[in-house]
């Protein structure tokens, strides 16, 4: 019995702050503030109704939701060996950027091993070593980030 009675209230609770209109508001320091509810200490200058939603044209679905028949007609149409050649045509740019990301994975790979071989006589502190390294390891890491992109759409490829 309890809950019945409550439900109303926090149903009527819920919902009226979507009923309140928003006002500005100049406080003392001089900042605008814009707000649903009275703010304490603070002038209203004027009040703001939410605009109303567009009407809905007649005979078509709400927004975001698709019908089949609509996309379908809406679309142009591609023949699908224009689609076969448009799939092939990405999937060899996609394999090019691919060899060219392993390349440069290579070489940054390579700069690294070279930086951590070579001891500066003032880098006796591990953090002034690491300091050195870092732009050769985010290098890596960034190669090693495209590559697994780059994998990733080409698997996206039907």
């Amino acid at each position: 019995m309890r809950y019945r009675l409550l439900l109303p209230l926090v149903l009527s609770l819920a919902a009226a702050p979507v009923l309140a209109e928003t006002c500005k508001y100049v406080d003392k320091d001089g900042r605008t503030i814009y707000s649903n509810v009275q703010v304490k200490n603070a002038r209203k200058l004027a009040c703001f109704e939410s605009p109303a939603p567009p009407p809905a044209p007649t005979g078509t679905t709400p927004a975001g939701a698709r019908s089949p028949a609509a996309t379908d007609s809406s679309r142009p149409k591609v023949e699908p060996n224009t689609q076969r050649q448009r799939d092939n045509d990405r999937r060899q740019i996609l394999e090019g950027e691919l060899a060219r990301e392993q390349d440069a994975l290579n070489e940054a790979r390579k700069a690294l091993a070279e930086q951590e071989a070579v001891r500066d006589g003032g880098e006796r502190n591990y953090a002034r070593l690491q300091e050195r390294l870092k732009p050769y390891q985010e290098s890596v890491a960034m190669h090693e980030k495209n590559i697994a992109s780059v994998r990733q759409e080409i698997a996206n490829l039907k």
